[in-house]
């Protein structure tokens, strides 16, 4: 497939280098070099005023219960130029050989496109930059993108990735059309102080079916702002299974939005890995609008050093005879800390729902913390629906057996943790990217076995 590299036209365009992103006059260019669209600078301007009249959250707010608010701050990040080193970055770009069609950006800004096949395009697959969907679709961008916030909390920082956005991804697969490799996506943040604002927008028609790999990376140790969101569409019968892949720098604060609707007989599946940052929130929202449909919710996070990792999850079923399910696994090493706080709201109407929340946490290191706040809201009377969270040390047996045979503790804690993982690793329909997600971990633990 070959890659088309993009070289943006930057004669006219307001230069980004170096501009306080918390500026009114750095939003003001911003827009300026948008695509000309009324819609969207509607848009961008409302999220922009939203996200000037919110204070920064507190601990004391409920939605932010146990975080780290403290010392987080959206001082000194600013929007950037291109990198210099683009042709380094597409190099590393290359963790899935098989893909349908892929999208990188850096810094906020398209390094290259791969397009869709002439196969796919005859059948109307619709694989667009975001800026280029506001030309040639704008009206499909109307109807769905920044149609459903994740009401978890982080109002002010998806206000924010709104008025900022830029560098995104469209798939659109319309009705009847199973697309059986993934679409990949990737997000990186380069250069020192930079701030990206990732945006996913999946629709899938009718008894579609589609899957879409989202990377985000750091081709540094700078720091970083990430304010991103993604939104599933999944129609009448339609199966679409979407994974991010989180692996930013230490110095990163990044702030994840994920929503997800379902629509009649609909299947979902979501994955999420989360190994980078100094603190990262994401946030996950499922809503199960028709009958007969399925969500699966699955997650794995290592954290170490003074990693902070805060999840928030939220599934709410609307109908009747559907399902959900979310497993959400963290290894913590350290004094890192974690926070889950799920909910699953059954409406009345919801009537023989059958739900699940798990949440469990393996600790590497007594220091390390790990606060899990699992709860159902129930209001039909016809359901079964559980949760449940554990957290504990590896079996002191396993660990002792290992060391007993010559093998490093660091490395006996990796293999062990390796094992409770593969419960997560093992729903990943693509061979390729579960050994690349195996490598990620391994990495990680990699700088503790010296």
């Amino acid at each position: 497939m070959q890659v088309m590299l993009m070289h943006q036209d930057t004669s006219s365009a307001p230069t980004t280098t170096q501009v306080d992103i918390l500026s009114g006059d750095t939003f003001q260019k911003h827009q300026a070099s948008m695509p000309s669209n009324a819609w969207m600078q509607a848009q961008q301007a409302a999220a922009w005023n939203t996200f000037k009249s919110l204070p920064m959250p507190k601990r004391t707010e409920e939605r932010w219960r146990f975080a780290q608010t403290v010392g987080l701050s959206l001082e000194g990040y600013t929007l950037q130029d291109k990198p210099a080193d683009a042709e380094a970055i597409l190099a590393q770009s290359a963790h899935l050989e098989d893909y349908a069609g892929r999208l990188i950006f850096a810094d906020g800004h398209l390094l290259a496109k791969d397009a869709i096949s002439e196969e796919l395009a005859a059948q109307g697959v619709l694989w667009l930059s975001l800026e280029e969907a506001l030309h040639s679709k704008p009206e499909l961008l109307e109807r769905y993108l920044f149609s459903l916030s994740t009401q978890l909390g982080s109002d002010k920082f998806e206000a924010l990735g709104r008025a900022y956005a830029r560098a995104g991804s469209i798939l659109y697969v319309p009705k009847d059309v199973q697309v059986k490799s993934p679409f990949v996506a990737y997000h990186w943040a380069s250069q020192e102080g930079a701030s990206i604002f990732p945006q996913t927008l999946i629709i899938a028609e009718t008894t579609s079916q589609v899957s879409l790999v989202d990377f985000y990376l750091s081709a540094s140790g700078a720091p970083a702002l990430a304010c991103g969101s993604s939104h599933v569409h999944a129609g009448p019968g339609a199966k679409v299974f979407r994974k991010s892949i989180q692996n930013w720098s230490r110095k990163t604060h990044s702030f994840q939005s994920d929503t997800h609707t379902t629509e009649r007989d609909a299947e979902l599946y979501s994955l999420a890995v989360h190994l980078g940052g100094e603190y990262a929130r994401f946030e996950n929202d499922v809503e199960i609008t028709g009958a007969g449909s399925h969500a699966k919710l699955y997650s794995l996070t290592v954290a170490d050093d003074k990693q902070m990792f805060d999840q928030r999850s939220l599934q709410r079923h609307q109908a009747p005879n559907a399902t959900s399910d979310l497993l959400y696994k963290n290894a913590l090493c350290d004094t890192a800390k974690t926070i889950f706080s799920g909910m699953i709201c059954v409406g009345k109407q919801a009537q023989q729902t059958d739900a699940y929340q798990t949440n469990r946490n393996l600790l590497l290191n007594p220091s390390a913390e790990a606060i899990s706040l699992p709860g159902l809201e129930i209001e039909a009377n016809d359901v079964k629906c559980s949760h449940g969270s554990t957290s504990g040390q590896i079996d002191e047996s396993e660990l002792f057996y290992m060391l007993a045979r010559g093998i490093p503790k660091p490395v006996a804690q990796k293999l062990l943790t390796f094992g409770f993982f593969e419960e997560v690793i093992a729903k990943v329909d693509d061979p390729a990217l579960a050994d690349n997600i195996r490598l990620m971990v391994e990495e990680k633990f990699a700088t503790r076995e010296h």
